[in-house]
């Protein structure tokens, strides 16, 4: 059996949302979600979470997260994701711990289901480098999707005059921030996430929020109130 590690990058400053990822839903800070949803899956036997804050240190340790301090270059608005990925997987390694899977489950998006999470993991195969998930997009650059010019003229962003309705038009999907499952070497070794071979697991649209806004907080929470009267969230849905 692989040796699932699961780690959640939650650094303090956040502009368009202050203190997002320990804002609460459901009682619980948003960071929090992400690490019972870590601790439900049988294969996931660590949970790190990589930090600047430390009141978000302080909820991830009684949550049951290990931490990562996260360095100040690495938390800026300006620094790479991909960046502090490769900070906590080296951090982690050169503490003897050795591990399979990298599984990112980032604070924003804690309308997730334990069954979409465990897709990701199983699409993680000798084929590919990771794994993510994703919906079906509602705007398609072969049909509505455009560019502007300095005109304010409007173009298709794909211009294939032989499709004129949607059903006819290449199937696209938006990414989400769900879950990522990668090979901790290819990490590592890479510079971005499309140097690998990834693969695309497609969930439903409805569990896939991302928290950005103040607007996607209020939309959050009150899916998850809403969700949570019938569904045990962190089982086996």
């Amino acid at each position: 059996m692989q040796k699932v590690f699961a780690f959640i990058f939650a650094r303090g400053g956040s502009k368009g949302l202050p203190k997002k990822n320990i804002l609460p839903i459901g009682g619980l800070p948003l960071v929090c979600h992400s690490i019972k949803m870590a601790q439900a899956i049988p294969s996931v036997q660590k949970v790190f979470v990589s930090t600047d804050c430390d009141e978000i240190a302080n909820a991830s340790v009684a949550t049951g997260a290990e931490i990562i301090k996260r360095p100040a270059e690495l938390a800026t608005d300006n620094a790479s994701e991909w960046n502090a990925w490769q900070h906590a997987v080296q951090t982690v390694l050169d503490a003897d711990e050795s591990f399979d899977v990298f599984l990112s489950l980032p604070a924003t998006s804690p309308l997730r289901r334990r069954c979409d999470v465990e897709k990701c993991l199983s699409a993680l195969t000798e084929s590919f480098d990771g794994a993510l998930l994703m919906t079906e997009s509602s705007r398609n650059p072969w049909f509505n999707m455009v560019n502007q010019k300095d005109d304010q003229s409007i173009n298709l962003v794909n211009q294939c005059t032989d499709i004129v309705r949607r059903q006819d038009a290449p199937k696209c999907y938006d990414l989400t921030t769900v879950a990522y499952a990668m090979n901790p070497s290819f990490i590592l070794s890479a510079r971005r996430l499309w140097d690998g071979n990834i693969a695309g697991v497609e969930m439903p649209k409805d569990y896939s929020i991302d928290i950005d806004t103040q607007h996607d907080f209020n939309v959050a929470k009150i899916m998850y109130e809403q969700l949570m009267q019938s569904t045990d969230w962190y089982g086996a849905l």
